[in-house]
């Protein structure tokens, strides 16, 4: 099931809705667990038992790790059990396809005959529950998190079905004590159904409408500078939208069940450095790297080298946790390049240590070009849009192109890039406004309601649409 969908927008969240609010509030973690399952379980019901699985040996290893420490003794079996169980699980579902393939592409080039076997089928989300849940045992082995008490409650963190497809990553400590109790007041309610609105509009208003450029123009054997730099544009686009949506919805959902989960993107393309974007992008992703993987490399604490070879690392990891490609490897390796390229080049300020910043133009392209190998389904067709980006398949756009080129799709990609950079003044001046100002400058948020009937009027007129990173 997914939010852009009538299903879930009429049918699923009125039902969870009236009895989340019905029942008593001690019941209520148990309500948002037995839908999250149905949720979860719409697509494939079979793999709930693999979330399960993974719930209960998390809740014990969690509970053993506590009893360790409180016995005095080491409990990192139960700690190596969970992370060897989270990362073969990930391992197996996301990486067996892609291993065997690159082993019979090997084996082709010798002559010899490829290897058989049945495809695994990638469990929707398991990239993001297995962190969540492996986040949880590390934090309890470091002290930085007390085990929790009811089954239930961790089964509903795991599980939540706002944030479980694709984030933001929710870690334990954040909402452990929103489990126990949280607050309900109309003003979430509002403010959440506000943000669900704001989501679906950028899905389905923005991202779905440049979408067909960026089919038209990466499909393209030899395109011009001009379609290919549309079509990075155009992904550029389409991916911010369609993934901080899917981040919108998930927090807007969370403040209507009483929970706050933290932000995962706070406008990126604004960015001035490479340093910078990842401090704006995936915030949740970004941070959870960084804390349980750069850390656990040996961070800056090893020297110069050990510090660019941790950070360079951390990224090539973080690429190949986006998916099962040479594409997200090379991806990785860029964005991992680029960060230890900055921190060579940072200068001390106030005893703190600051990349240089880059003319804001230069940053954005960096992550564009980076985006063209995110983008594309093999290294291959990426050469190609960096072929035509330097020119040397001509410079104007082709014909090919131009006779897909649609008024609304255009429409949406200059809106959507207008607003990428203007929305950030937009917030600064509403916060630092008198307080008439601000509640005028606030009402500009009505807008949304008619844009959300719009956007369901054209959903009702499309085909289905997930969110591209349910893919991840």
């Amino acid at each position: 099931m997914v939010f852009v969908s009538n299903v879930f927008l009429f049918l699923f969240l009125p039902a969870f809705l009236a009895l989340y609010y019905a029942v008593p509030r001690a019941w209520r973690t148990g309500v948002i667990a037995m839908f999250s399952y149905a949720f979860y379980g719409w697509w494939r019901p079979d793999f709930l038992l693999l979330i399960l699985f993974s719930t209960v040996v998390d809740f014990v290893a969690g509970a053993r790790i506590a009893a360790g420490h409180a016995a005095g003794r080491d409990p990192r079996r139960w700690l190596l059990l969970s992370v060897v169980m989270n990362l073969g699980l990930l391992g197996y579902f996301k990486y067996t396809n892609w291993g065997i393939e690159s082993f019979n592409a090997l084996l082709a080039m010798g002559g010899a005959e490829p290897i058989l076997w049945t495809k695994v089928i990638l469990p929707v989300g398991i990239s993001f529950y297995t962190f969540q849940t492996m986040s949880y045992t590390i934090d309890v082995y470091r002290r930085q998190a007390k085990p929790v008490a009811r089954f239930v409650d961790f089964a509903c963190y795991v599980a939540m079905f706002p944030q479980l497809v694709a984030g933001p990553i929710v870690r334990y400590h954040d909402v452990a004590e929103q489990l126990r109790e949280r607050e309900h007041s109309f003003d979430k309610l509002s403010v959440g159904a506000l943000r669900v609105m704001i989501g679906f509009c950028k899905k389905v208003l923005v991202a779905d409408a440049v979408a067909p450029l960026v089919t038209a123009t990466f499909g393209l054997q030899a395109p011009t500078a001009a379609d290919a730099w549309l079509g990075a544009s155009a992904y550029t686009i389409q991916l911010y939208y369609d993934f901080s949506a899917y981040s919108d919805m998930a927090i807007g959902l969370g403040l209507m069940m009483g929970f706050v989960f933290p932000e995962n993107f706070d406008h990126p393309y604004i960015s001035r450095s490479i340093t910078e974007f990842w401090r704006r992008w995936h915030i949740s992703l970004s941070s959870w790297l960084r804390d349980y993987l750069y850390i656990t490399l040996g961070g800056n604490r090893h020297g110069v080298t050990r510090t660019y070879l941790s950070l360079w690392l951390t990224m090539v990891l973080g690429g190949l946790w986006h998916g099962a490609n040479w594409t997200f490897l090379v991806w990785g390796i860029w964005h991992g390049g680029l960060l230890a390229l900055e921190r060579a080049t940072t200068r001390t300020v106030q005893g703190q240590r600051v990349a240089l910043p880059q003319p804001f133009p230069v940053t954005l392209v960096l992550v564009m070009i980076g985006w063209v190998m995110f983008r594309a389904d093999t290294v291959s067709d990426a050469m190609r849009l960096y072929v035509g980006m330097i020119g040397l398949n001509g410079w104007g756009l082709s014909d090919t192109v131009a006779w897909q080129l649609q008024g609304w799709s255009l429409t949406m990609l200059a809106f959507g890039a207008f607003f990428a950079w203007f929305a950030p003044w937009y917030r600064d001046r509403a916060h630092a406004a008198p307080l008439e100002e601000r509640q005028r400058l606030n009402l500009a948020y009505l807008v949304f309601i008619p844009l959300f009937v719009a956007g369901v009027l054209r959903l009702s007129a499309q085909s289905y649409s997930p969110f591209l990173y349910f893919q991840f």
